[in-house]
């Protein structure tokens, strides 16, 4: 299986960003995959960032809106996808992850459904990677997971659970019928517990008001519940966080 993935990558082609850390580093340091989005309206506006000295982003791999596969970065240096970044006290992601961009307007620009051809190659260099540098499922995240208060890429339409079914990734086993709550109803009093789940998962939990508690309640709200994307906390919400933790 392995041998047959590494064949479908090695159909990639290269367009090297200059946006990357000189020094080699360790392949055992490597321990999370982290999916973007590209923001950008086309594939030649979000490859000329990408390699653009003076921008200061990058990414290992490019998925094109065609399903592409491109190579921007080698995997084992350094490539600055990640910003600022914080998962499971974990810091500065950059030096410990792998970037994947995916060809997307994005909120700005008419965000739209990853379509088949895109997420077919997703799968498989996802696959490549998790095995060759043994990734954790609970290492798998978007960029909106790593800085919450800064992104919210890959977005509400990236599909995790359906990637998750292809071993990628993780997702809770919350049956919604079963609840006896409305969804719509607020759960304050689930709040400190929640916040302790969300840090338990490995989120950064610290917010300074209201709204930033929101945009935190928002992001995970995207990754585990999509459908209903509105800052607030209901049984929903918290019952998923719940099933999160007692994952193996």
């Amino acid at each position: 299986m392995f041998e047959i993935m590494q064949k479908n990558v090695e159909k990639m082609t290269i367009n090297y960003s200059p946006n990357f850390n000189s020094k080699k580093r360790d392949k055992k340091k490597i321990k999370y995959l982290i999916f973007h989005y590209t923001g950008m309206k086309t594939d030649k506006l979000a490859i000329k960032k990408l390699t653009n000295p003076n921008s200061n982003v990058s990414c290992h791999f490019y998925i094109t809106s065609s399903g592409k596969l491109i190579q921007m970065v080698p995997e084992l240096y350094t490539a600055w996808h990640a910003g600022k970044s914080y998962w499971n006290k974990d810091k500065s992601l950059n030096s410990t992850s792998l970037g994947i961009e995916i060809s997307n307007p994005g909120h700005e620009h008419g965000y739209k459904k990853f379509n088949k051809k895109q997420i077919k190659s997703l799968i498989k260099i996802s696959k490549y990677l998790i095995k060759k540098y043994n990734i954790n499922k609970k290492n798998i995240l978007g960029h909106s997971d790593i800085a919450p208060l800064r992104k919210i890429d890959p977005g509400e339409k990236f599909p995790w659970k359906f990637l998750y079914t292809k071993k990628i990734g993780i997702w809770h086993k919350v049956n919604f019928k079963k609840l006896k709550i409305s969804k719509s109803q607020i759960f304050e009093p689930g709040l400190k517990k929640f916040i302790y789940y969300l840090k338990k998962i490995g989120y950064r939990t610290k917010y300074s008001n209201s709204y930033e508690l929101k945009k935190i309640i928002k992001i995970f709200q995207m990754r585990f519940r999509p459908e209903l994307v509105d800052g607030k906390l209901d049984i929903e919400c918290y019952e998923i966080a719940k099933s999160l933790n007692n994952l193996k």
